[in-house]
């Protein structure tokens, strides 16, 4: 029996038997993975599948590196994580972590985004292992890309050493099934403002944290209206400009007394064009020229700081790129979206490697109480990865 021969119905009905495995484990980003891991290495054995397992520093957590077919270079990486967003404080209708099928939906945290493309690749491993593949198919299965997207770099840096340098990089986050060649990058911040306590009466013998940082929220969306109005000039992203947000603040002791603290968390994300640091460029600079002369002026030991929690590089168009032609290819279609949400694509672009994204599901559904990924969805996926196993036969 061939790759094409396979029974449709038995293959979509043990991606969803895989789906309801990983959904069961509760991999949110601040826990270990590694029981999820282990679930699957299981599978893997079993499989007789190859693959290579890359703990993080401290051992907690682990990617996966999975190869069917020739160990050589050029290949194509089937690249999704195993973490997942926060159930707290959502309201769901059933067991988030106990995956729930009804009315052509499946339902579960992470069945969306994306486990549903975990599973598929997983599931389609026999097929892949029947055809006589020329070209690899490998599996990399990553950890806290909901927070960092830096779990996927150890495997990266192995590409060409002790790994298979890939020929192109398909990243399976939900687009629909939809070839996206493009997203904004994102760094996020923590501003935090230091400044000296004084009663509130006699506010000239302090400096209030509060009354800066919020100048400075305040100046930073004054950025952002120009941001704005510069737009996108590509015309593909929406919303059509590079964005700020500022999510969390925090300061103070009581109403009558000048805030010693204040600290803000702040994001960037910006069109693949602009650059990585534009905001926060723009921000140093007011603060040189405004901000800290005027929170300095009664208490000189006042300062402010600035530092980066995470940064995440764009994906960058580059038409014509290998993982752009087989992509459209295996889709079957003759044009490219854009995407606003980050992904690992920018890490794979940033190391020299052809990347595009595209999987199954919608982002409209990642991160919702309730999140689901449609059946059809599964489908059309199992049958892109069949595509995918005859053009690498």
């Amino acid at each position: 029996m061939n790759v094409m021969q396979e029974p449709s119905a038995a293959r979509l009905e043990a991606a969803i038997a895989m789906l309801e495995r990983l959904v069961g484990f509760d991999t949110e980003s601040s826990k270990s993975n590694l029981a999820l891991v282990a679930a699957v290495e299981t599978y893997l054995r079993e499989c007789g599948a190859d693959y290579v397992k890359i703990p993080n520093a401290i051992g907690d957590k682990a990617a996966l590196f999975i190869t069917i077919g020739p160990k050589i270079d050029g290949g194509v990486v089937l690249s999704g994580h195993t973490d997942v967003v926060p159930v707290e404080g959502q309201s769901w209708s059933s067991d988030p972590f106990q995956l729930r099928r009804e009315e052509g939906r499946l339902y579960g945290r992470g069945a969306c985004d994306m486990k549903g493309f975990d599973s598929i690749c997983l599931a389609m491993i026999p097929e892949f292992q029947k055809a006589a593949l020329s070209r690899p198919i490998h599996i990399l299965l990553s950890y806290d890309e909901e927070t960092t997207c830096r779990g996927s770099l150890d495997t990266i840096r192995r590409f060409g050493a002790d790994l298979p340098r890939p020929g192109a990089i398909l990243v399976g986050e939900p687009t629909l099934m939809q070839v996206a060649d493009a997203h904004k990058a994102i760094v996020t911040y923590r501003t935090i403002v230091h400044g000296h306590e004084a009663h509130s009466s006699k506010p000239y013998l302090g400096a209030n944290a509060v009354e800066t940082a919020c100048d400075l929220v305040t100046e930073l969306y004054r950025f952002n209206e120009e941001l704005g109005r510069r737009g996108d000039p590509s015309g593909r992203f929406d919303p059509p400009a590079s964005t700020i947000e500022v999510g969390v603040i925090h300061g103070g002791t009581a109403r009558n007394i000048l805030a010693k603290q204040c600290a803000f968390d702040w994001e960037f994300r910006s069109l693949p064009d602009t650059p990585q640091n534009l905001a926060l460029a723009h921000l140093e600079s007011y603060i040189a020229r405004v901000a800290l002369p005027n929170l300095t002026r009664n208490a000189k030991d006042a300062s402010i700081e600035t530092f980066a929690e995470v940064e995440v590089p764009g994906l960058g168009p580059a038409p014509g790129s290998v993982a752009e032609s087989l992509a459209l290819k295996l889709a079957r279609s003759n044009s490219t979206i854009s995407v606003p949400y980050a992904t690992e694509a920018g890490q794979f672009q940033a190391a020299g490697a052809p990347t595009v994204v595209c999987g199954p599901g919608s982002i409209d559904q990642a991160h919702q109480p309730d999140e689901f990924l449609e059946i059809a969805q599964v489908e059309a996926g199992i049958e892109f990865m069949r595509r995918l196993a005859k053009e690498l036969s």
